[in-house]
């Protein structure tokens, strides 16, 4: 059976960009071949000259045409996720104590459930971030503030704050448009 001329082309230009580099010198690597292990063992180091074509298909990207859409089809229904952040805070920390360990868990958790419940309302081209703050509830004050750079026409955000006998929790999501 006789090789293509196309095919002999691709083995030639394989063989030829493909080496290897070894650290031993040729008596320790025949040493090595013949005992199989040499008392100060080294590594050998393949490389490649060239890409295959492979590599190239694995960095390709995906150009997406420009839409041209400066706002939003849908807004960011902001009363439908202070339900939701109502009912997530209240489900998880009702009948919870302040345990500081506990309460660095439960801000991770909550801000996953939040994140993914509101991600189920399915609004396109938002990104949303999710920031849950819990803390002891012992007659002291504080103040948490926030500063973002956004369009107030489309960009919007919404919070719920969450009071029982020993903790708070302020849980506050933010939608911002991507154009």
């Amino acid at each position: 059976m006789m090789m293509s001329e196309i095919a002999k082309d691709r083995m030639a230009r394989s063989v030829r960009k493909r080496g290897s580099v070894s650290s031993l010198n040729g008596r320790e690597f025949r040493q090595k071949e013949l005992h199989g292990n040499t008392k100060n063992s080294r590594n050998t180091v393949s490389f490649t000259d060239e890409p295959s074509q492979q590599d190239n298909a694995s960095r390709l990207t995906v150009q997406m045409e420009n839409t041209y859409q400066l706002g939003p089809t849908k807004h960011f229904p902001a009363v439908i996720v202070n339900h939701i952040l109502k009912d997530v805070l209240t489900n998880y920390l009702q009948e919870e104590q302040y345990e500081p360990e506990l309460c660095r868990q439960m801000t991770k958790t909550i801000s996953e459930v939040i994140k993914t419940q509101v991600k189920d309302l399915m609004i396109p081209r938002y990104k949303l971030i999710v920031i849950v703050h819990i803390g002891q509830l012992k007659s002291q004050s504080i103040l948490i503030g926030s500063r973002c750079l956004w369009d107030p026409k489309s960009d919007t955000f919404s919070s719920y704050v969450f009071r029982n006998s020993s903790l708070f929790a302020l849980a506050s999501v933010y939608a911002v448009y991507f154009e």
